[in-house]
């Protein structure tokens, strides 16, 4: 019984833990336009991929610090060796193993044991600024990887924003035409009737009902539409295809016409970000500038050295299993390569290259920014006055609509007319839906150009839903 109930019970816990896991990773419901923002700049996984990258680069400031502390190296070697010397030199290498004492003459395979021990503390008092042009290096990347986060979620809050005004406008155009399918089923019944009564002939009822079956057309592909946009605006969220039902808010009215702050081109997250590129290839050259001086590196070493070697030739026995013999040392080593300006030289002037292209990366960043705003703003002019056209629009195909029906079922009119003025009926009420949503989103790509999203999800915000019509 004990057995069973513990089971119920993690059951139970594991079933709430996977709970609140969902609930945690599924976005709200109803979805406004700043939650999908907010929620897409904390679940996007390029956001956590850029913060990680930008978390990267701080940690290489402090592997930059680590060059200002001094080095400790421990040794300890056994060894079982000949002990036959040479006189003579041997140039720097890699491959044969160092031997120290005096020349014996002796051609011996016989072997012995060595042992050493020791420690080695190493430290550059000085490097003529070396090290904090690397630390500066290291800021320098770090500022480039936080301007890259930047954006990055300007980017994604954009794609989210942009995501929500598309599936809020398929949704009107999927309301328009089903209205337009219910309108023309009562319409295709009364001309039936019509017909039946051999008031009218028998190619009117044809025409109607290939009008029905062109609006219904109409509106599954508009459903479509709208099945693809709910899917667009869940990758932009990046979650896995949920049910997603959004609350428009104040998006289906048309925003107060207010002036568009000016543009701050060189705080925008571009400029920014290129800016940190123009400030990296610095650091880089300045690295080189800071390299052809001398290094200064303070050494103290305390070692003991053990041999069964004896000078006499004699072998020890298990002498020198242990370095009982100990030496210490102090001393300043100044190294210069004097060649090195050569390579120093070239290495310079590839740096003092790339910064001149990102400097002119950073110019055409700008240039780019401000014809995008220029841009931006034009679309917004146009969306406001196709916006301000579209209700004159609509009351005329309604009116136009109204007439034509009156007018065929007096017998003053055909079906083509009647069939004309309901597709500019519906016409009319997909653009005014939809010139509402193309301001709010000629205001999006307004604040993208200025590079802060803020100012319009302020304006959603703030903007009151009693004016929607």
């Amino acid at each position: 019984m004990l057995t069973l109930q513990r089971f119920l019970y993690t059951f139970v816990v594991c079933l709430m833990s996977a709970a609140l896991s969902l609930a945690q990773d599924a976005p709200p419901q109803p979805l406004s336009l700043s939650a999908a923002v907010d929620f897409a700049t904390r679940n996007y996984p390029a956001i956590r991929a850029s913060r990680a990258r930008a978390a990267a680069a701080g940690a290489g400031v402090d592997l930059a610090r680590t060059a200002y502390l001094p080095r400790l190296d421990l040794l300890w070697q056994e060894n079982r060796a000949t002990r036959n010397n040479v006189f003579g030199l041997l140039l720097p290498q890699s491959i044969i193993p160092s031997i120290s004492g005096p020349v014996l003459g002796t051609s011996s395979y016989v072997s012995t044991w060595g042992s050493a021990g020791g420690t080695l503390l190493s430290w550059e008092p000085f490097d003529f600024g070396l090290r904090k042009a690397n630390v500066d290096l290291g800021r320098a990347l770090e500022r480039q990887a936080n301007a890259a986060t930047d954006v990055t979620r300007l980017d994604i809050a954009t794609t989210a924003a942009d995501a929500f005004l598309t599936l809020l406008a398929a949704q009107q155009e999927v309301q328009a035409t089903q209205a337009n399918v219910e309108r023309l089923e009562v319409f295709a019944r009364s001309v039936h009737v019509l017909v039946a009564n051999e008031l009218r002939p028998g190619a009117d009822a044809s025409r109607a009902d290939a009008e029905l079956a062109a609006a219904k057309t109409q509106s599954i592909q508009a459903q479509q539409a709208a099945e693809i946009g709910r899917a667009t605006l869940a990758e932009a969220l990046g979650v896995l295809g949920p049910s997603l039902s959004l609350d428009p808010g104040p998006l289906l009215d048309l925003p107060v016409d207010s002036p568009v702050a000016i543009a701050k081109f060189d705080a925008h997250p571009l400029a920014l970000a290129q800016a940190a590129s123009v400030e990296a290839a610095h650091a880089r050259k300045r690295i080189w500038d800071r390299s052809y001086f001398p290094r200064f590196s303070f050494q103290s070493a305390y070692y003991g050295r053990g041999t069964g070697a004896r000078l006499d030739g004699r072998l020890g026995g298990d002498e020198g299993l242990l370095p009982d013999v100990p030496n210490w040392a102090a001393g300043l080593t100044v190294t210069f390569p004097v060649f090195d300006v050569f390579a120093i030289r070239d290495r310079k002037r590839i740096e003092a290259n790339n910064e001149a292209a990102e400097r002119a990366h950073y110019d055409q960043t700008v240039l780019g920014l401000k014809a995008g705003e220029a841009r931006a703003r034009a679309l917004l002019d146009a969306a406001r006055r196709i916006a301000e056209n579209t209700p004159v629009q609509l009351n005329a195909a309604r009116e136009t609509e109204t007439r034509a029906r009156a007018r065929y079922e007096a017998g003053l009119a055909t079906v083509v007319e009647v069939a004309e003025a309901q597709r500019l009926l519906v016409q009319a009420e997909i653009d005014d839906a939809v010139a509402r949503l193309a301001v709010w989103r000629a205001l999006l790509g307004m604040a993208k150009a200025q590079g802060d999203l803020r100012p319009f999800l302020q304006q959603v915000s703030t903007t009151p839903v009693s004016r929607r019509k």
